[in-house]
This record gives C-alpha cells, sequence and structure tokens, in this order.
C-alpha cells in the first residue's frame, strides 16, 4: 500500500526513513502551533479556534502536498504574512478581520488562476533578486520587531516613536528561551525554537508568572467563532487591492522559493534540473490558501523546516503524512498550548527574524541602482508598521530609477503592474 503511494524504492527510501524524516519536520516547525494563534488573537479573533484551525490547516495542507505531489513538504499558515494580517491590515488599517479573511481567500484565488494559467513563476521572475531578497529580509525584521514588543524591551515613546522598555519577569524569561533557542541552533539540535518556547513556558509556571495549563489533553476547542465568516464584499474595495497583490507576492515566491530548495536538496530533479511535480505543489499552495482563509486562517505556504526532514532522509510524501498526522494529534493537546504565554512565544518570532535576514549578504549594496530600492523596502516595512507599505516604495522606486536612467526596457511588464498597483494604493 505505501510502496503504491509514495513509491519508496523508486526513491531509495523506507517507511522507518520517511517516518524519522517526518517526526523530525514536525518538531521543527511545530512552533506555528503556539505562534500563530498568538499573532492572529491581536487581531480579535478567538485564540482557542485559532489553534485548533492551526493544526487542521497545517495538517490538511501537507497531506494534500503528500499525496497529490509525493513530496515531502511541511504547509502551513506563513510566518510574516500573519503579521501582514494582524498588524497591517486589522491593527494598522483598522480592516475589520473578516474581511481581511476575504483578501487572504481572493489573493489565493487569484493565486490559483495564475498557476493554472502558467504565469507564477513568470511573475517570481519580473521582480528583480535584490527586491525579492529585501521582502524576506524586511519580513524579518518587522517579525523581530514584534517579536521585541511582546517581551517589552521596545516601547512606545510620544517623543522619539520607540524607546528601550524594560526588564520585567515576563521579559527576563523570554530573553531566557531566547538564548536557549540560540544556543540549541547554533548546536544544530531538531527542534531549537519549539524547545525554547516549551522552556520559557515551563519556567514561567515554575516560578509562578504564568497559571499551570488546566489539563494536558481535551476535545479540540470550537472553530465556528471563525470559520466561513470571511467578508468577501467588503475586501473588494479598491483601497484592498494592493493588500490582496501583496498577500499573493509574497506567498509567491516565498512558496516557490522554499519548494525549489527543499525538492532538489530532496532529489526530485529530472535529468534537466527541473522539478516535474512542481505545478501540483504550486496548486496545492493555493488550494491551501483558499481553503485556509474558509477555515479562518491567514495565508497557507510551504514551509522551510521541510528541509530537516529531507536532511534526515525524506525524499516521499509519506514524510508529508507523518508530519501532517502530527499536527492532527496535537488538536487534542489544546490545554497545554493554551497555557503558553505570548512572552514565551516572542523569541520565535525573532529567531524567525534572523533566518529571515540570511538574504541581505547576496544584495550589492555598493550599486545604487539595486541598492536604494531594496533599502527602502527593508527599511519601510518594520517602521511602518506595513509589509505592502514597503513593497510598494521597493517596487514604486525601482520603476522610478529605471525610467531616470532611461532604462525603461528594463521593467518587466508585470513589475510596472505591480507599481501602478501600489500607487494606487498609496495615492487611495
Amino acid at each position: 500500500m505505501l510502496e503504491k503511494l509514495f513509491q519508496l524504492d523508486r526513491h531509495g527510501t523506507t517507511p522507518r526513513t520517511e517516518v524519522i524524516a517526518g517526526t523530525t519536520t514536525f518538531l521543527t516547525g511545530a512552533y506555528i502551533i503556539f505562534v500563530h494563534p498568538s499573532i492572529l488573537s491581536a487581531a480579535g479573533m478567538d485564540k482557542g479556534a485559532l489553534t485548533t484551525v492551526t493544526c487542521l490547516v497545517a495538517a490538511l495542507a501537507t497531506l494534500l502536498v503528500a499525496l497529490w505531489a509525493n513530496a515531502p513538504l511541511m504547509m502551513a499558515p506563513g510566518m510574516g504574512l500573519n503579521a501582514f494580517f494582524t498588524y497591517t491590515l486589522v491593527l494598522g488599517q483598522g480592516v475589520a478581520w473578516p474581511t481581511a479573511l476575504g483578501v487572504v481567500f481572493l489573493s489565493g484565488v487569484f493565486f490559483l488562476v495564475l498557476t493554472w494559467l502558467g504565469v507564477r513563476e513568470r511573475m517570481v521572475k519580473a521582480i528583480p533578486l535584490a527586491l525579492r531578497l529585501a521582502t524576506s529580509v524586511g519580513i524579518g525584521l518587522f517579525i523581530a520587531f514584534i517579536g521585541l514588543q511582546n517581551l517589552g524591551l521596545v516601547a512606545k515613546n510620544d517623543a522619539v516613536l520607540v524607546e528601550f522598555g524594560r526588564f520585567s519577569p515576563q521579559a527576563t524569561l523570554g530573553l531566557f528561551g531566547l538564548l536557549v533557542a540560540i544556543i540549541l541552533e547554533i548546536k544544530r539540535v531538531r527542534g531549537a525554537i519549539l524547545i525554547g518556547i516549551v522552556a520559557t513556558a515551563a519556567a514561567g509556571m515554575i516560578t509562578g508568572i504564568s497559571p499551570l495549563p488546566s489539563g494536558i489533553v481535551a476535545l479540540p476547542p470550537s472553530i465556528t467563532p471563525i470559520a466561513f465568516q470571511l467578508d468577501l464584499t467588503g475586501a473588494l474595495q479598491v483601497s484592498l487591492w494592493a493588500s490582496i497583490f501583496s498577500f499573493m507576492f509574497v506567498d509567491l515566491f516565498d512558496s516557490l522559493g522554499t519548494m525549489l530548495a527543499v525538492c532538489r536538496e530532496a532529489g526530485m530533479t529530472d535529468e534537466h534540473g527541473e522539478i516535474p511535480r512542481l505545478p501540483r505543489m504550486l496548486t496545492a499552495d493555493a488550494l491551501a490558501t483558499v481553503g485556509g482563509a474558509l477555515l479562518g486562517t491567514s495565508t497557507t505556504t510551504a514551509f522551510i523546516e521541510s528541509a530537516s526532514g529531507v536532511s534526515d532522509g525524506g525524499r516521499t510524501g509519506l514524510t508529508g503524512a507523518v508530519t501532517a498526522a502530527l499536527f492532527f494529534l496535537a488538536v487534542f493537546f489544546t490545554p497545554l498550548i493554551a497555557a503558553v504565554p505570548p512572552y514565551a512565544t516572542a523569541p520565535a518570532l525573532i529567531i524567525v527574524g534572523i533566518f529571515m535576514m540570511r538574504g541581505i549578504g547576496q544584495i550589492n549594496f555598493y550599486n545604487f541602482e539595486e541598492a536604494a530600492p531594496a533599502f527602502l523596502t527593508i527599511l519601510l516595512m518594520p517602521l511602518t508598521y506595513s509589509i505592502a507599505t514597503g513593497l510598494a516604495f521597493g517596487f514604486i522606486s525601482h520603476v522610478l530609477i529605471k525610467l531616470a536612467l532611461g532604462k525603461f526596457r528594463d521593467c518587466d511588464p508585470f513589475l510596472l503592474a505591480a507599481a501602478g498597483i501600489s500607487l494606487v494604493s498609496l495615492v487611495l
């Protein structure tokens, strides 16, 4: 049965290897169960329902790509995009969370159409590499900034906007968790972020700063408060077009980049270096975003943590199936998950921010034609509390610089369209 579904012999792997790899992937990426509900609940959504939905969407999306594309990929609500949902759309622009879910749904639908038309990879290639790298770096800074705020180490100041906060007991424990995660990452311990979260939460409970969990196992909280609550009519207003595009754009090259990296590491390329099952993976990604929005969560994407399972020998969809099964089981441990306080998940945001900074070394800051748009993209995301604003200034500045230098032909039509949409959004 397993051989028929996943072609284990053809891929040179065994059930035991795939189970170990799937477990590794889960442990590496399971922090999303704690962090994602914490971020989206700040938008006014029910945290218990979010915990259930996070586990269900991660399980269903991962299982979809495992069975349909036979790929060892973990899918789950994406970091960065969840911050965009909460802090830019809902808290920043005052958009109601059901409308924001409508924005995510529409971005997924457009994503699906672009995938079926075969223009998804074409769009990614239209965006200069420096801007793609800058987007990841900017989102990393934005996420880390939010993490520091959650710890109370960055606080509001009416005179200079922000200032250093104070070392509260929660902040001290959070920094302890950050140190634990950093040391474990340096030592290449699987699940370093998850261990850091658990260690911080446990220390808080031992010292009496946080209450003990009400239980260990329980029926999962109902998803009724957030499922099928999206507002599509509100999401269609012109002022949100750029947000729809931003969700689609970030997921566009985030998922594609992750899939390319993981699949090449897993030896899933043909003799021409192409990945035959890539179209199915991309379609599964788009379907997961559409389905996730219906259930009540922000954009679902492929997780680079999938590489941890591949490094442990995962080569087929059986790896993903094991990961999906563990996410399904996690939904019954919601009392433990609910007991994890925000200061325990804040270090995870900072660690993810560090991961996303890796691409900055590939941006040529000695070439101002490349550096200026990239710098504006990176800088404005955390400073304006908006991923969309950083993207908008990056696209617009790139096009304006090319026009001023007489290099209009260097601007791809897709990039010109992105800059136009961004300009309309900023004006409105």
